[in-house]
């Protein structure tokens, strides 16, 4: 099967960053080492805790011809099959200090909710959580299951939070959010040192490989910002990083674009739902803005394509259970590998080791399911 036909994976737009001057001390003055070093002499103590398989997508590399594709699959993150376990769940810990009589609170698109119930619950903390009335019956399911009290709220994830923080509030719960906005930096930055857990597991794993490329995904910025903030940390080399987002919610594309924080108006909601994003959050804009090479969008045309091909071992010699938004990586990666120009750009070569983040498992097993039958 010739997976990367040029006629089928489309991309919308692709930017290159003109304000690009990589700074790592500067990065570092937003998530500090000590920080990160923190996190993951906190998160390595925990029952159960191993690092995810870093995967090669062999099959993928040989026909791109590309040397080496690597692929973090973090669908066996605890039993929660997301990243976000790593973030949400820290920062309960850090935040709380395993205090019982604290109320943890949290809007979600439906994974990083997911972490902070799956935190409370570690620690027998009571947790209530907000959804927008677009999150799924099955991920707010999930959450109840971790014995956390879900509200649904009119509107999209803005509202939701809005309704969080409203009634966190009046009830005197603590907020454990991903998103940062002006007195409301710490939080966010601890759940980005949560995550940055993943690149130490991959600089273990590849020793003294050189990844010359990263493709992140982006919402509001916090998983990108933390991965450049662990590549300062853990990698010799600076790769070059290039975001991922939907084209209905390419906010940091737009905010990369204008040098400065843009929201955007979304007037449909992306599959890649937990990426669909109004603006980049305050923290990891801060490091996203200068260490960001480009930005690419994409419509959803080809994700349950990309989905099906991970599935049923396309891709390499794992068939790989990756949720709609572990799809958009490597949907870019062959994008551009099919435009000569752009793959020129980007300087993605027969040299090139590239690292894809599956950020998610089937999270929402009725919608993987869906989007295996198309």
């Amino acid at each position: 099967m010739n997976i990367s036909n040029g006629q089928l994976w489309k991309y919308s737009s692709f930017i290159e960053n003109k304000y690009y001057s990589f700074d790592k001390e500067e990065i570092l003055k937003n998530i500090s080492k000590e920080q990160i070093d923190e996190a993951y002499l906190t998160i390595s103590k925990w029952d159960n805790y191993k690092p995810t398989p870093l995967l090669v997508l062999n099959k993928l590399s040989k026909e791109l011809n590309l040397n080496k594709i690597y692929y973090k699959d973090e669908s066996k993150r605890f039993n929660l099959k997301s990243f976000k376990a790593l973030g949400g769940a820290y920062a309960v810990e850090k935040v709380t200090k395993k205090n019982k009589n604290v109320i943890v609170s949290s809007a979600t698109a439906g994974n990083h909710g997911r972490a902070v119930a799956w935190g409370a619950k570690r620690l027998g903390l009571k947790c209530k959580i907000f959804v927008s009335e677009y999150v799924s019956e099955e991920r707010k399911n999930a959450i109840e299951d971790l014995g956390a009290e879900v509200f649904k709220v009119k509107g999209n994830y803005e509202n939701s939070l809005l309704e969080c923080i409203k009634n966190s509030i009046q009830n005197n719960w603590q907020i454990i959010q991903d998103v940062a906005w002006k007195d409301y930096k710490l939080i966010p930055t601890l759940t980005m040192a949560g995550y940055t857990v993943m690149m130490k597991e991959i600089a273990d794993k590849i020793h003294k490989e050189k990844i010359t490329h990263i493709f992140l995904q982006a919402g509001v910025g916090g998983l990108a910002g933390a991965m450049i903030a662990g590549t300062v940390r853990y990698l010799k080399n600076i790769p070059n990083i290039i975001i991922v987002e939907p084209d209905s919610a390419a906010c940091i594309m737009e905010s990369i674009k204008s040098g400065k924080i843009e929201k955007i108006n979304i007037t449909r909601e992306s599959l890649m739902g937990g990426m669909s994003c109004r603006e980049p959050s305050l923290v990891p804009w801060e490091i996203l803005k200068k260490s960001v090479n480009n930005c690419i969008s994409l419509p959803d045309d080809d994700i349950g394509k990309a989905m099906k091909l991970f599935a049923n071992g396309s891709f390499g010699e794992d068939k790989i259970v990756a949720g709609e938004n572990s799809a958009p990586g490597v949907i870019s990666l062959i994008a551009i590998c099919n435009d000569e120009n752009v793959k020129k750009k980007v300087n993605i070569n027969s040299n090139s080791n590239i690292l894809l983040f599956g950020c998610e498992g089937d999270t929402d097993q009725k919608m993987y399911q869906k989007l295996l039958k198309e």
